[in-house]
């Protein structure tokens, strides 16, 4: 078993409180991707589960034993927690050949020459790159090397694989490639994999849960799509999602009958209580913010019921589909369509917005008080 559980960690350096009471369960043969904006805490996480780093407060377990017990000084050594780490640069030795990097760790632990060899050569096809094992890293690309570095990583079979912005030194497209490899692999091996990125399209993509990580507090743990829809606050809202949710402010009251009116540039919507979260205000009249994703956003041509007028502001097509930004009010909307689609500049259009596809949030708190209908 390699379930994780982090229980109330606190890091500090110095007088800076990195990571702030953090409690994380990270289930057996999960890819938990670690994900916020640089300086968040997610890479000093992933550092104190591989025992690079020692907290000042809290317990580590791995499966059913603790690793770190930071009352008690209790640390357990990287070497014995059963776990392998991927760096950003791939730390490759420059003079051993790609069979001797990756075959390094079993040598080190004497095992049979034959056992080595189909070890590394396993690893080796697993990353597509049996043909190179004779070959030196200097003759590799950076693609080519990443591979390495992973199949180095998974030759030993390790309980939990963590994985620290391995693609972020590759150009876009062998991204897109190494993200599906990765992702391959998980299926195929299915180790637990600790994944910390700042790229919310590689979270998305590959992840089986995403820890969305702010100042170095956890703000939510969910499902890719679950947080793409439903974000648990605003500036999860704004971070995730490209392009970025619309932002619409409104005001809201919550009649005697339990279902909340809100009016604002969008017209008026009225929720029903089905989907309130904890945080909805009991009664009265409140500010909120109504978020829409792009998508979700419909641009008409003509008029029609529910639907408001606004004027083209821009229009960027990029072949696959195209974003429109629509001024309405005091708001300004971005709608994403698919394919190619021909606006005018101040051209009249006509929007419309689906009630049950959005979020609202309560503008004083930040927090989600109504959840949007999820896709199916």
């Amino acid at each position: 078993m390699s379930k994780i559980e982090l229980n109330h960690i606190d890091k500090f350096y110095g007088n800076n409180h990195v990571l702030k009471d953090l409690n994380l369960v990270i289930d057996d043969g999960e890819f938990m991707t670690l994900l916020g904006p640089s300086g968040c805490g997610k890479t000093t996480t992933l550092r104190v589960v591989a025992g690079l780093e020692k907290p000042q407060n809290g317990t580590i377990t791995m499966g059913d034993k603790l690793v770190v017990n930071a009352k008690e000084l209790f640390f357990e050594e990287p070497g014995k927690r059963g776990l392998n780490l991927v760096f950003q640069s791939y730390a490759l030795w420059p003079h051993m050949t790609v069979f001797d990097n990756v075959a390094f760790g079993l040598t080190v632990k004497k095992l049979p020459k034959p056992e080595i060899e189909k070890r590394v050569m396993n690893a080796l096809e697993r990353m597509q790159i049996g043909g190179f094992a004779k070959r030196y890293p200097a003759e590799l690309s950076g693609g080519q090397q990443q591979r390495v570095a992973i199949a180095r990583a998974i030759v030993s079979e390790p309980k939990v694989l963590l994985l620290d912005e391995p693609l972020s030194n590759l150009d876009a497209k062998l991204r897109i490639d190494m993200r599906s490899e990765i992702k391959r692999l998980h299926h195929e091996l299915g180790t637990t994999i600790i994944y910390v990125t700042h790229d919310q399209v590689e979270a998305l993509t590959m992840s089986t849960k995403i820890a969305i990580f702010f100042e170095g507090e956890l703000e939510q743990v969910a499902p890719p799509m679950e947080i793409y829809q439903n974000p648990i606050s605003l500036r999860v809202a704004d971070f995730i999602g490209n392009p970025k949710s619309n932002f619409v402010e409104g005001k809201a009251v919550r009649e005697p009958s339990g279902q909340v009116r809100v009016n604002s540039d969008l017209g008026e919507m009225v929720f029903s209580p089905e989907l309130f979260t904890e945080d909805m205000p009991e009664s009265g009249e409140f500010d909120c913010v109504i978020g829409i994703r792009p998508e979700k956003v419909q641009v008409h041509r003509d008029p029609g019921p529910g639907r408001i007028e606004g004027h083209v502001y821009s229009v960027q097509s990029a072949g696959s589909d195209t974003t429109v930004q629509v001024n309405a009010g005091q708001s300004a909307l971005l709608s994403k369509e698919i394919g190619i689609q021909f606006y005018n500049m101040d051209q009249k259009v006509y929007i419309s917005v689906n009630p049950d596809k959005v979020n609202l949030f309560h503008k004083g708190t930040g927090r989600l008080i109504r959840k949007a209908v999820l896709d199916q």
